[in-house]
């Protein structure tokens, strides 16, 4: 499954179309967020990838799920967000 890494700088329509094109190709993509700004990135970006399938006829869900993750040298909890269709 890939996975896209969100920041909290991240622009949430672009992350969304990412969201959208790895749904669409292979049907599932794990959206990683480290802290709480990124997470409403992410959060924002999933809806928005949602409107962007719904057209298309394509319903899209989300399973959010705790995740550790190493930067650096240092463990980090963060927020994944398993999109996948339903």
């Amino acid at each position: 499954m890939e996975i896209l890494k969100v920041s909290s700088r991240s622009v949430p329509n672009s992350v969304a179309g990412a969201i959208a094109g790895v749904v669409r190709d292979s049907g599932q993509v794990e959206v990683q967020a480290v802290g709480a700004g990124a997470a409403n990135q992410a959060i924002k970006a999933v809806a928005i990838a949602r409107g962007y399938l719904a057209p298309v006829g394509i319903d899209m869900i989300c399973v959010p799920a705790f995740t550790t993750i190493t930067i650096g040298d240092e463990e980090r909890t963060a927020i994944k967000l398993i999109c996948e269709q339903r």
